[in-house]
């Protein structure tokens, strides 16, 4: 006897694995119906039952699904025990339960037979189910877990088994006949087992002799439960006479007329990928509405909080001075001030430490009374990613509990706890969630309520009214808000669709096949009177919003940096610091540490150096900051007590003499004249900031021990947000809106670099073409037009101009660190990121210092790492222990390297237009490399050729008064660097130091207020000491130009300074240097190649890896070549390199692969990293074996380097045994070597192919030198050029390259076509050939030949509907083998000769060489002579010649000069 069931009930369990005792997690049931079949498939009863609600209510999420209302369940239901008692007779009969997913309704049903302490044999009976693994394998829908088939609905199934689908109607009566059916079905189709069933081995012969064919349905008629609820409410209605919400009216009701609305539920773009809203539109949106206070409350952080604070402040201050201006003009004022209410909307769970299921929790609504409920907030947003974080940051109770203190609590929106239940578990739980909060909260919990025109709302209203009006708790109207603007409904949701990776075109709901999406338009920041209109019903709720914002005491979040207590010695602590927080002590103990340091650094204190010291220590004093520097001081000495490279200062920190004194920094300030103001200026109390270079394998070792010294509690890193560039919101926006990626990467390079959108569309046409190029305003134009249309791609653009900007994501500050005194949760939120064991501020680097943060930037300098790599290969190498921070600043060798331009690899001067200037400027001294550095960037690169001119004396040095020279001199006459405009102005116009910081920064930024300010003051000071006022007033126009551009001198010395320490080692170190140069390139494959042709010019041989000499990073070999690292092969790790570099230097050079193989640990080089090793070329120092041979095999299926490692494992499997004999002697079994099998050696392009595999670059040589000669005389172009088709518009391109990959296809219409890689020496392509073309030239289109193409760039066509020019196109003129183009191309030989080279032996061997090769070429002869400047070209008559490759290399080789064509 089978009995099928099923059941109805009140929603959803929280735990689905909590046992049936727990009676508030089971919902309950609401209808229940059943079949009783016995086992041939007969039916022999069906009941259905409807049960009355007796003690709880039917949530109408729940009554939405299966139609069954309170209301109707209480007219037409049977009580409970009734229908118990009739189930339980059913079961008696049974042997099966049986059932669609049948689990849920077993425990629902266990659970009502415990809540009437009823006994059942209900869950002792075995069960059948039609939901299985077994059903989901027949049906084979996809998108089921770990990659399975997904378990079927009814439906599915239904569709499946009769091909028809069953349309789930939600009623137990309908479900169970369904259920029914579907179960015999697979009965009858043998999909149950004998076993399954318990029945006899003949069971499903006599099974099919009763029902033959498909079953059918048994044809039970359903009542529709929507209707029944239906008609059952509309007669309730009609009894009770009871009014639909009103209307929305435009009418506001006489006791709103003057109260302001505020609104307090609002969603900013820091609630990410969510809300298109921006914190200052959210600000500009309550001053247009006039609203007197506005609300953040994101969802579970409060990354917004401090730029909102911060906007309100901005905001209200400017409103005051605009009110004062308008006082004095005796005008009305303009508006009133905001105040700011800083909130958060969390997600308040069961329990936020448990992560072993699901649960979002329900959004509840905190708003902070005072600064202390702020911090409340903060800790409790701390705790929901620290510790909740599970899919969504969570909190529970006992934190609600802990820091509700001066915290208001809204119940939120349906989400809430409150509302939530009262629509999905039932009003009694609700109303129990209410008098919790009320508990903790009493008079500052508020209902909220919200009208977004929902039927949910309208249902879920009346019962929080009502709830709220019986236990006293004020209502309070909000709006959910999410976007500014009703029609930014739109672009609002295609946010919603990037977040979820969603196209529009899907269908909201929820479910397979549905996506999340708001149900209608009516989530924006609502205007007063549509708030009153919408709550003209319920004045209170508006009223009571005014109640609200009074309770909020207004507060700032920006604060002075709060340093870490730095331990001082106990001889320096002064007791009068803990009485009044003061720094006696600190200054005392930095006082003792700079001079001990001064000692050291200057061989004699002179007056001005004291002086200097004392000023700054005293400035240091007075702004309050003496730990900052005791703190930096520490852990840069630990950096270099733990062997890490630390960088000799950077940016304006290395103007300090005490930062010298310390070791923070290592150029002496005094010698370079540096500013100390720059950093710290004396008239202002502001943050130092010293950013400190650290190579970058050790900058992590230092952070370790900042870490350990302060505590991980007070150690963070920073957050950033990444947001929408203009680019990426209209790609973003063309994926959700389904536009083909094609025309949205076409619309997107519309858009210059750097430019945005809103700028483009909201600018007048005058401006733009003042600031983009004509090029640009080409591509600019085309965008607007665009926009203009009405289709997609017009859509596209004007979406994404709502959403540029908007948060997209967030991640980690690349060097910037906190350090608190204290937790630093007690100063601002936090969070955890994926890539930091940190924590990270949820705080950005904006404004982290402006909330009181100490922050330190601990910068990983690549350049650093190499030159403490090539120190220690020299040592290594030559046993000589260099010192960099010693190098001579006077070194010929170095200057030299500078002059000649030979800078590739050296730090800051490896452009190519930097050489250029390097070679016409050709230093002399360290000061030209200094202002070198400072001038070439944008703006004062137009002033190299002028400071070029006056260093090589070919134009005037002048000044404009003769007071100048003291700081010009050293940049001949040009102001290079802010610090000389900051002397001068002492100087011309005794300004004070903090003033002429203030002139530094204020011709930096342009600030014109400031500098019409100073401007008199210098003059008037500067002429009252007898100076020019003409002469002044250019000199300060001079500066206004020059300062805007002018570069901090101190930071320019300090990466000066590394540069020269780079090319000292490159000049002095050439194999060492470029080793370390590769060694730090690895990574980037690209690179490995541009510094490997820098060795090629160098003269240094790069040979490839070998296990007997390779390291994991490059090397220098006893040959002074430099050897590849085996750490620059994929595949072959830390590990395999480490065991072979031990082994070696061990026990000596391994003698072949199975000596290798025998000695290394295999359980660090795998399979993988033999088979790479041998690719890339790691094994040719084996004499006996070759490359090929390690991949042969003989038929047997298994490589020779697979029976290598075999063989390796068990001899030391035999040796580790250490098997000892009866006699005590250890048993040698003999283990034979594999032989090697014989085989052809691999060819050139197979051998390069395979190593460009493994490496990513071709190394023993590349497929293209053998027409080295060709590419350089015959081509006009490389593949580079490709990249950026526009720049070669109507022009040919000639090229050459290998053919690395052909794909041949047919289009739609059966036309040949294909799509081709060429690649260069420089780059790889890959093109695509039609028609004509493809036909002509099909033939060249082969893998691994060698082609010689000419193309001619022609316009892309226009599209005839929109007007548009699509990418330029190629033309391919001809195709050739670069085999013949030496024949077809070369037309005459020139041989170049120095008339002092000339010698009889040398002319008769060109001679002799040319009779060789004679054929029709021309040749001729030219003869120079360097001396006096005479060249003399002579033609061959007579002799003409075949040129040819061997003719040419043999006159290399000759060291004959020549020229072709």
């Amino acid at each position: 006897m089978f009995l099928i069931f099923d059941t109805e009930t009140t929603g959803l369990p929280k735990q689905w694995n909590a046992p049936i005792t727990n009676t508030e997690n089971w919902p309950r049931c609401v209808q229940i119906a059943w079949q009783l079949h016995d086992d041939m498939g007969r039916c022999l009863e069906h009941q259905d039952y409807l049960i009355r609600p007796d003690g709880f209510n039917i949530p109408y999420d729940a009554e939405k699904i299966h139609g069954i209302s309170t209301e109707l369940a209480s007219e037409q239901g049977v009580p409970l025990l009734e229908v118990l008692e009739l189930f339980n007779i059913a079961l008696s009969k049974a042997e099966f339960v049986v059932g669609q997913n049948v689990g849920f309704d077993l425990n629902i049903m266990g659970c009502e037979f415990h809540r009437l302490n009823l006994v059942s044999n209900l869950n002792r009976l075995p069960v059948l189910d039609t939901c299985t693994e077994k059903t989901a394998s027949m049906c084979q829908i996809p998108g089921g877990r770990g990659g399975k088939f997904k378990l079927p609905t009814l439906t599915e199934l239904h569709k499946f088994l009769f091909d028809k689908p069953f349309g789930e109607a939600h009623n137990a009566t309908a479900d169970v006949e369904a259920t029914t059916r579907c179960f015999l079905e697979l009965i009858r189709r043998q999909e149950f087992t004998i076993e399954q069933l318990k029945a006899p081995i003949d069971y499903f012969q006599q099974f099919e002799t009763i029902n033959k064919s498909v079953i059918n349905p048994l044809g039970i008629k359903h009542v529709n439960l929507k209707k029944q609820s239906a008609i059952i409410a509309n007669r309730i209605k009609q009894e009770n006479k009871l009014e639909t919400p009103p209307n929305i009216s435009n009418d506001v009701p006489e006791i709103l007329k003057d109260v302001k609305v505020v609104h307090l539920h609002n969603h900013t773009q820091f609630s990410v990928l969510q809300s298109t809203i921006s914190v200052k539109k959210l600000v500009a949106a309550a001053s247009d509405q006039q609203m007197p206070a506005v609300a953040i409350t994101d969802h579970g952080n409060m990354m917004g909080a401090f730029h909102f604070v911060k906007e309100i402040g901005n905001y209200n201050r400017s409103l005051r001075q605009k009110n004062i201006d308008l006082l004095g003009h005796k005008e009305p004022q303009e508006a009133h001030e905001i105040k700011g209410i800083v909130g958060c909307e969390f997600f308040v769970c069961e329990d936020h430490t448990n992560k072993s299921q699901k649960d979002n929790g329900y959004q509840v609504v905190f708003l902070a009374k005072t600064k202390k409920g702020y911090h409340n907030l903060v800790k409790m947003s701390s705790r929901a990613y620290t510790d909740g974080f599970y899919y969504l940051p969570r909190i529970d109770r006992s934190i609600v509990e802990t820091f509700k203190e001066d915290l208001i609590v809204l119940t939120g929106n349906l989400y809430g706890e409150v509302p939530s239940k009262i629509l999905n578990v039932g009003e009694r739980q609700a109303e129990e969630a209410l008098l919790w909060w009320k508990e903790k909260f009493g008079a500052d919990l508020y209902v909220e309520i919200m009208r977004h025109h929902q039927e949910d709302e309208d249902r879920v209203n009346p019962v929080l009214i009502s709830m709220a009006q019986k236990h006293e708790v004020k209502l309070v109207a909000t709006n959910n808000t999410y976007y500014i603007n009703q029609e930014d409904a739109n672009a609002h949701d295609i946010l919603l669709c990037v977040k979820d990776g969603e196209k529009q075109s899907t269908p909201i709901g929820r479910g397979r096949g549905y996506r999340y999406g708001l149900p209608n338009q009516e989530y924006y920041f609502k205007s007063s009177d549509e708030m009153k209109s919408l709550f003209r019903d319920i004045p209170e709720a508006i009223i009571n919003i005014q109640e609200v914002v009074d309770k909020i005491q207004p507060f700032e979040l920006a604060r002075d940096v709060l340093l870490p207590k730095f331990d001082i010695p106990n001889s320096f602590i002064n007791s009068s610091d803990i009485d009044d927080s003061g720094n006696r002590g600190e200054n005392a103990y930095l006082r003792h540490l700079t001079y001990k340091g001064a000692e050291k650094r200057y061989d004699e204190l002179t007056n001005d150096i004291v002086e200097r010291l004392d000023f700054e220590l005293k400035t240091i004093e007075n702004t309050g900051y003496p730990g900052y520097f005791l703190i930096v001081e520490d852990f840069i000495r630990v950096a270099r007590s733990m062997n890490v490279s630390v960088g000799p200062g950077r940016g304006s920190a290395a103007g300090s003499v005490v930062a010298y004194c310390l070791w923070i920094t290592n150029i002496d300030p005094i010698k370079y004249d540096l500013l100390f103001e720059r950093f710290l200026n004396p008239d202002r109390v502001s943050m130092p900031d010293i950013d400190i270079d650290f190579d970058d394998e050790g900058r992590g070792r230092v952070m370790d021990y900042v870490i350990d010294k302060y505590g991980s509690s007070q150690v963070a890193q920073i957050i950033t947000y990444g947001t929408m560039a203009a680019k990426s919101s209209i790609r973003d926006t063309a994926r959700v809106l389904d536009l083909p990626l094609g025309d949205a990467d076409r619309i997107a390079k519309l858009i210059p670099n750097m430019a945005k959108l809103n700028k483009i569309f909201n600018t007048p046409e005058r401006e733009l073409k003042a600031k983009f190029r004509a090029e640009d305003m080409d591509l600019i134009n085309q965008l607007l037009n665009l926009s203009e249309g009405e289709d997609l791609e017009a859509e596209t653009i004007n979406q994404a101009q709502v959403l540029e900007g908007s948060l997209r994501n967030t991640g980690i500050h690349a060097c910037g660190v906190i350090i608190t005194p204290t937790d630093i949760t007690n100063y601002v939120p936090i969070a955890t990121a994926k890539d930091s064991d940190l924590y990270v501020t949820q705080f950005d680097n904006s404004v982290v210092e402006d909330a009181g943060l100490l922050k330190m930037d601990f910068l990983g300098l690549k350049t650093l790492t190499l030159i403490k790599d090539t120190v220690k290969i020299v040592k290594a190498k030559h046993g000589v222990e260099l010192d960099p921070e010693n190098f001579p600043l006077d070194d010929e060798k170095t200057y030299e390297l500078f002059q000649k331009g030979e800078t590739v690899g050296v730090f800051q001067y490896e452009s190519a237009g930097m050489q250029k200037h390097m070679r016409d400027l050709k230093p002399t001294v360290f000061a030209d490399l200094i202002a070198m550095n400072a001038l070439y960037r944008p703006g004062p690169i137009e002033y190299i050729p002028s400071f070029i001119r006056r260093k090589q004396g070919d134009e005037d040095i002048s000044y404009d008064l003769p007071e100048m020279e003291e700081y010009l001199k050293e940049t001949y006459g040009i102001t290079v660097y802010q610090e000389q405009v900051m002397l001068l102005s002492q100087k011309l116009a005794d300004f004070t130091k903090g003033e002429a910081d203030v002139l530094r920064k204020a011709m930096g930024k342009k600030q014109i207020a400031v500098l019409d300010k100073m401007k008199p003051k210098f003059i008037n000071q500067a002429v009252a000491k007898g100076m020019a006022a003409d002469k002044l007033e250019k000199i300060w126009t001079d500066w206004e130009k020059f300062a805007s551009y002018a570069f901090n001198k101190s930071h320019s010395t300090c990466y000066a300074w590394i540069a020269y320490q780079t090319a000292y080692l490159k000049s002095h170190y050439p194999a060492e240097y470029m080793a370390s140069v590769l060694s730090n390139n690895m990574n980037d494959i690209k690179q490995v190649t541009f510094f490997m042709e820098e060795c090629k010019r160098m003269k240094l041989n790069v040979l490839g890896p070998d296990v007997n000499e390779s390291y994991y990073k490059f090397s220098v070999n006893q040959n002074n070549a430099i050897r590849f690292g085996m750490g620059a092969i994929k595949g072959v790790g830390h590990g395999a390199v480490k065991t072979i570099v031990e082994q070696r230097k061990k026990e000596g050079f391994y003698k072949s692969i199975f000596d290798l193989a025998k000695r290394i640990d295999l359980r660090a080089a795998n399979k993988k990293a033999f088979e790479n090793l041998a690719n890339a070329g790691g094994f040719d120092c084996f004499t006996t074996t070759h490359r090929a041979q390690y991949f042969q095999d003989e038929g047997d299926g298994v490589t020779f380097l697979e029976k290598t490692i075999k063989y390796a494992h068990k001899y030391q499997e035999n040796k580790n045994s250490a098997q000892v004999s009866l006699f005590g002697e250890s048993s040698d079994i003999q283990i034979n070597e594999p032989i090697i099998p014989p085989c052809e050696l691999w060819g050139a392009m197979e051998k390069l192919a395979r190593e460009k595999e493994v490496v990513g670059i071709y190394i023993s040589g590349h497929p293209l030198d053998d027409f080295k000669i060709e590419m350089q005389s015959f081509c006009n172009g490389d593949i580079s050029a490709f990249r950026n088709l526009p720049e070669f518009l109507n022009k040919g391109i000639s090229f050459g390259g290998v053919v690395t990959d052909v794909q041949h296809r047919v289009s739609k219409q059966g036309k040949g076509w294909a799509l081709f890689t060429v690649e260069d020496y420089v780059d790889s392509y890959e093109f695509r050939i039609f028609g004509e073309e493809y036909l002509k030239f099909k033939h060249f289109l082969m893998h691994n030949n060698f082609v010689f193409i000419r193309v001619l760039i022609k316009e892309g066509w226009t599209n005839s509907e929109t007007g548009v020019k699509g990418k330029p196109r190629l033309q391919f003129n001809s195709f050739q083998l670069l085999h013949d183009i030496m024949e077809s191309y070369a037309k005459k030989l020139s041989i170049q000769l120095n008339i002092k080279e000339i010698t009889e032996v040398k002319i008769q061997s060109i001679k002799d060489l040319l009779k060789m090769h004679s054929g029709n070429h021309a040749l001729k002869f030219v003869v120079y002579d360097d001396d006096e400047e005479l060249k003399l070209e002579m033609k061959s008559r007579h002799q003409k010649i075949k040129i040819s490759q061997e003719l040419l290399e043999e006159l290399k080789s000759q060291e004959v000069y020549y020229k072709l064509n």
